[in-house]
């Protein structure tokens, strides 16, 4: 009887049935990158996917950061039929286009259109990191120059919000012409008094940050963004230094100048209002 008393039992780990693991649906749970806290997804997508812990921004993609910032119901989308052809007859290239228009919904890296923000009409450009990485081919550049034409001749602000790797590599010289035609057309937009905001997110890189992104009568950035043109291993192999551990992030430009305002995205419909408020045709509405 003692020695029942005294010995030790054998504990067996359960595991647990397959039954059991599909009761969790795929998705339900979010782990932050920079805190490692896991919550609800659903969580998240209420707080404007910014972890409710450490206040890391996570990416939103083109509908989500429209639906968020600007009127419901006044978006109207231009040029979504327009789609990305193969003109250097880059070796599968037309395949991957494919595989990120099922995975995205998107037919390409940038949605454009007009919207109102507390009635404030105005351009937008919003770009999706999820097709190509946002990388700027000749319909994004296309999209983007359309959307700042319709902005002049329609006399209304043109906001754009950049996401993106930089030019396409599949679409070569094609690809780099885009940042000269959209900076020209911001051109032909200061001249006649037109104002752009660009608002730069994680990430914000190569072409893209070298040209129309870096343009704005006002450059503003959400925290933590990454923007820059070279890779960090890049420029340090070159300079043959090292470069502090915040180099290229959203603060680090504005410390240096490059950027008018870092804004949580829980400020940036406010930020964007006053400053859309400031510029309208016959003083503030607001």
């Amino acid at each position: 009887m003692l020695r029942d008393f005294f010995s030790k039992k054998k504990r067996y780990a359960s595991i647990p049935s397959q039954e059991a693991k599909q009761d969790v649906p795929e998705g339900l749970m979010q782990k932050c990158p920079n805190c490692q806290k896991i919550f609800y997804r659903k969580e998240l997508n209420r707080n404007m996917n910014v972890c409710p812990y450490c206040d890391h921004h996570h990416r939103l993609n083109a509908y989500e950061r429209i639906e968020h910032l600007f009127d419901e119901g006044t978006f109207t989308e231009w040029d979504k039929h327009m789609i990305s052809s193969n003109p250097l007859g880059f070796p599968d290239y037309e395949e991957k286009l494919e595989k990120d228009r099922l995975k995205s919904d998107l037919n390409e890296a940038v949605v454009t259109g007009k919207a109102r923000m507390n009635g404030l009409e105005a351009a937008v450009a919003v770009m999706d990191a999820r097709f190509r990485m946002g990388s700027m081919g000749s319909v994004v550049g296309e999209k983007i120059t359309n959307a700042i034409e319709k902005a002049r001749e329609e006399g209304i602000p043109f906001i754009i919000f950049t996401a993106s790797g930089g030019a396409r590599m599949q679409e070569g010289v094609l690809s780099l012409m885009q940042m000269g035609k959209t900076s020209v057309a911001l051109q032909r937009l200061h001249a006649e008094g037109g104002l752009f905001i660009s608002v730069m997110t994680h990430p914000t890189t190569g072409g893209v940050s070298a040209s129309f992104a870096s343009l704005g009568d006002y450059n503003f950035a959400e925290p933590g963004a990454l923007i820059g043109f070279a890779g960090r291993r890049i420029i340090e192999q070159t300079i043959r230094e090292k470069l502090p551990d915040d180099f290229q992030t959203a603060e680090f430009l504005l410390e240096h100048g490059q950027l008018d305002r870092v804004v949580h995205r829980h400020e940036l419909r406010e930020t964007l209002t006053t400053v859309l408020d400031l510029h309208a045709v016959g003083g503030s509405r607001l």
